[in-house]
């Protein structure tokens, strides 16, 4: 292989890399995986015969797909023994050139764990990233209409429970800063004024960082979580945070008074906050710590 041809080869992946990073988070819903995924696949688009390749796209798509495919048969059995709530690894959602947009809401790569992997790939190439039924076909190795029926029982399965779209506002990012500064002080009557009476929390640990087992529902519940975790912190704000936004939300990053980064994602529902996200498990925030870092 000449120094050109492998350059060529290269570039065409660096091309590529977005589309097949957004695809392959979509799929796995973590950061981790989905970088191990690109590696792999960029190791055998190196491998391959490029004479051979008519289709760098669909070549690679099918690679990243397959590839995919076999890591959600093990991530599904880990996450049925994982310790407490399982949240998709938060991304940042800032640079408004990624192609990681609305669509990667911790709603709907929740509601995608309710799909078998092969409804969810489907499902994923068909309807988000436009791609014809014919070329699903060859990534999926299934027939085109098994592809269509997979995608079709994949939209009847989100459409029992929907994902709710938050409203993005220009008061959102306000509002994620308000509530990181009421619930780390535990200023109840400024926290009450900004949650919804149905609000839910969510807090991932992993078992390696203190989190809640369960959702935490209603207004009541969470205020008095937040009252208690901030007096047990001091009623400080952590001096190293900073907002951001997270999988399409307004969010804050931070460490807290034990050293952990962790990440709050919100969302907002008529004006006020019905969701949050909180990431504590130390191996979905490390990606993070460099956007820390440089704020």
């Amino acid at each position: 292989m000449t120094a050109r041809t492998q350059n060529q080869e290269i570039e065409s992946f660096l091309h590529l890399r977005p589309r097949l990073f957004a695809a392959a988070y979509r799929m796995l819903g973590s950061v981790s995986d989905a970088e191990d995924i690109l590696q792999e696949a960029f190791l055998r688009w190196q491998g391959v015969d490029q004479a051979q390749v008519r289709d760098a796209t669909g070549y690679l798509i099918r690679v990243t797909t397959r590839l995919c495919l076999d890591q959600l048969k093990s991530a599904r059995a880990r996450r049925e023994t994982y310790p407490g709530e399982w949240l998709p690894e938060p991304i940042l959602t800032e640079d408004p050139a990624e192609l990681l947009d609305h669509d990667v809401t911790v709603a709907l790569l929740l509601a995608l764990e309710r799909l078998s992997p092969l409804e969810r790939a489907a499902f994923l190439l068909h309807d988000i990233f436009d791609g014809a039924y014919d070329d699903i076909a060859q990534a999926l190795e299934r027939s085109p209409a098994a592809c269509r029926q997979l995608a079709t029982r994949a939209r009847r399965k989100l459409r029992q429970d929907p994902p709710k779209t938050p409203e993005k506002t220009e008061q959102g990012m306000a509002l994620a800063e308000a509530f990181f500064r009421a619930s780390k002080t535990g200023d109840t009557e400024a926290l009450t004024r900004m949650l919804s009476q149905d609000v839910q929390l969510i807090s991932d640990g992993g078992g390696k960082a203190i989190a809640a087992l369960n959702p935490i529902y209603g207004l009541d519940r969470v205020l008095r979580l937040l009252e208690g975790i901030a007096r047990k912190n001091g009623r400080k704000i952590p001096s190293d945070w900073r907002l951001c936004q997270l999988n399409g939300m307004p969010a804050i990053l931070n460490r807290d008074a034990e050293d952990v980064l962790e990440t709050a994602a919100i969302e907002i529902r008529q004006g006020r906050i019905a969701r949050i996200y909180v990431t504590r498990n130390p191996d979905k925030t490390a990606h993070l710590s460099d956007a820390l870092a440089t704020q």
